[in-house]
């Protein structure tokens, strides 16, 4: 016998679905230098998977010299105009979506980045993927804080205990696991170490509803 499947999958966007994460990167990159500032690798690698809020501050300690709310609306704009020919798609993360529309398995979209990109990439998809979407303007609290899965759970009607989230980064794995989500990572820029708290995919080529219906039984056992 099967087990049964998740009742909602919650997606992580960026570095999940799709590669925007080095879009990010040059677009800090480029905005930091426009003030006289530099800006390193390393330094971006310290912003992937945290709210925007968070990211202005770290930018405006670098040197830019915008209001936090400027910075955001600037980042968010130049990485959507890297995403206007089409998003670059993470491996399996369609193919992985397509499978739970077709099986009926609700879905949200748990980002945070602003709506505006939200809608663009979910869009860009190609069907109507997400039943909800809860961005980075929605919530009080951004990952890792759970907030944003807890608000995605509740708008979808079901318990977040009976939901699967997917994330790349540390931030938003820890915003899942502390919602009470049964957790899959897939590490993407940042490598995620290895807990009993969440899963491990090296990547989503390949993976099914099946896969995802073992996720929420092995965490289900280890919860008994």
């Amino acid at each position: 016998m099967t087990d049964e499947p998740p009742l909602a999958v919650l997606w992580d966007m960026d570095g999940t679905i799709v590669d925007t994460e080095p879009m990010w990167m040059r677009a800090e990159t480029e905005l930091v230098e426009s003030f006289g500032g530099a800006w390193s690798h390393e330094q971006g690698l310290q912003l992937v998977g945290n709210g925007l809020y968070d990211s202005a501050a770290i930018l405006i300690a670098a040197g830019v010299r915008l209001e936090p709310l400027e910075v955001i609306h600037w980042l968010t704009e130049h990485v959507q105009a890297q995403l206007e020919d089409g998003p670059p798609w993470r491996p399996g993360a369609r193919e992985l979506l397509a499978e739970l529309r077709e099986t009926a398995v609700p879905m949200g979209l748990v980002t945070m980045s602003f709506r505006g990109m939200a809608v663009q990439v979910a869009e860009a998809i190609g069907f109507p993927a997400f039943d909800v979407i809860v961005a980075g303007d929605d919530v009080t609290h951004h990952k890792p804080h759970p907030e944003p899965y807890l608000r995605a759970a509740a708008q979808l009607g079901v318990p977040i205990e009976r939901c699967v989230a997917i994330e790349d980064s540390i931030t938003g794995v820890a915003s899942a696991v502390a919602s009470g989500a049964a957790t899959v990572a897939v590490p993407f820029i940042v490598p995620i170490p290895e807990s009993p708290a969440y899963e491990i995919w090296p990547t989503l080529a390949g993976r099914g509803v099946q896969d995802l219906a073992d996720v929420l039984a092995g965490r289900r056992a280890v919860s008994r």
